[in-house]
């Protein structure tokens, strides 16, 4: 089991015989090759007449010669030798190893702006026909037709609740005191620091505790809900879930909108009492405010309205980043890199759209005086 092979005017013949199984003769292998690459060779025969059993490590090595006779433009001859291994080593060489980028096609603008026109409104019906779906599912559960298992329903209830509890109450904290530094910076202009505490309290209960917890929940658990329904698309779950005639979403989609719309606006108001909890921190501790003061200035200015905003735009949030991350898992691609970019597009997605509800919800709101 060895490497026969002779060069004679320019002409390299490499004899096979016998069995070749697990040949991993590297000498043999890079004397081969270094006399093809040493030589200035016409031609490369294999004489396989007197070949008995082979294994891949064989294909390996003609691939290897086939490879650099092409490269060299020398001519391959195959003498003698079994049809399904030349079919192989054949096949081996033509696949591209490099496959080029797929072109994309340059339109006239005029053109161009149809195709953008086009596929827009594709996305638009797209979306629009997911969100009937989504609130024809919603109706079977007020009337009870709905095929959706319990335990689902609180798996995903308990992945949005106490275990988003500790980042929710730190990023909060957090915020809440840099409202406080900030709003200290020019309240100190004034002399009235003291009004810290109604910064913070009217700031976290209105709004920022809200879109603190909506951005958070968006990367944790919107992008959980593109990744997970994304796999099962890429492992035709989903297809066999529709198969069966399941609607896809009575038993992946309104599980997880339920469990966040519900679980958001108590998140609110665990991020509103940690942010309120961080302006504490810096205006007892750092700006020397009494703490009974603080207290007293907090709750005066704790506004019932206030507080009922922030937890109508916590609905709201959590029904558009159960949406986002549900739509994009249910119209993912069939491979890996597009679990990836569903979980991006989701994420994205959701916060922009979390930012134009709130552009829409305050004018509303202003309009109305609330």
């Amino acid at each position: 089991m060895k490497l026969d092979f002779t060069v004679h005017n320019q002409n390299l013949v490499l004899s096979l015989e016998g069995d070749y199984l697990g040949f991993d003769d590297e000498k043999a292998k890079s004397a081969l090759m270094d006399a093809v690459r040493q030589h200035n060779l016409r031609s490369v025969k294999i004489d396989a007449s007197r070949l008995g059993l082979w294994d891949s490590t064989l294909v390996a090595v003609l691939y290897e010669l086939a490879r650099q006779s092409l490269n060299r433009k020398m001519t391959l001859e195959y003498g003698k030798i079994p049809p399904n291994l030349k079919r192989l080593v054949e096949l081996s060489v033509m696949v591209e190893r490099n496959p080029s980028l797929p072109q994309q096609p340059h339109f006239p603008f005029l053109a161009a702006l149809g195709n953008f026109g086009i596929s827009l409104w594709q996305k638009i019906v797209k979306g629009s026909l997911f969100l009937r779906h989504c609130t024809e599912s919603f109706f079977r559960l007020l009337s009870g037709t709905v095929v959706m298992r319990r335990v689902d329903f609180l798996f995903a209830l308990q992945d949005c609740t106490y275990k988003a509890v500790g980042i929710v109450s730190l990023v909060s904290f957090m915020v809440g005191l840099i409202l406080a530094f900030v709003g200290a910076v020019q309240l100190k202009t004034f002399g009235a620091q003291i009004y810290v505490a109604s910064l913070v309290a009217i700031g976290m209960t209105r709004i920022m505790g809200a879109i603190m917890v909506g951005i958070i929940m968006a990367g944790r658990t919107g992008a959980s809900y593109a990744a997970t329904i994304g796999t099962m698309q890429v492992n035709e779950e989903i297809d066999a879930l529709k198969t069966m005639g399941i609607a896809i979403t009575d038993f992946l989609v309104l599980p997880r909108i339920t469990a966040l719309s519900i679980s958001l606006p108590f998140l609110v108001i665990l991020a509103d009492f940690m942010g309120i909890l961080g302006g504490a921190a810096v205006g007892v501790l750092m700006l020397d405010i009494p703490a009974a003061e603080y207290y007293k200035y907090t709750m005066n200015a704790l506004d019932m309205t206030n507080f009922l905003v922030g937890l109508f735009h916590g609905l709201v949030f959590g029904i558009i980043i159960s949406v986002c991350g549900c739509y994009f898992g249910v119209y993912c691609g069939r491979n890996a890199d597009s679990v990836g970019k569903a979980t991006t597009e989701a994420v994205v997605s959701a916060i922009v759209w979390m930012i134009v509800m709130t552009g829409i919800i305050t004018f509303i709101f202003e309009v109305l005086g609330i």
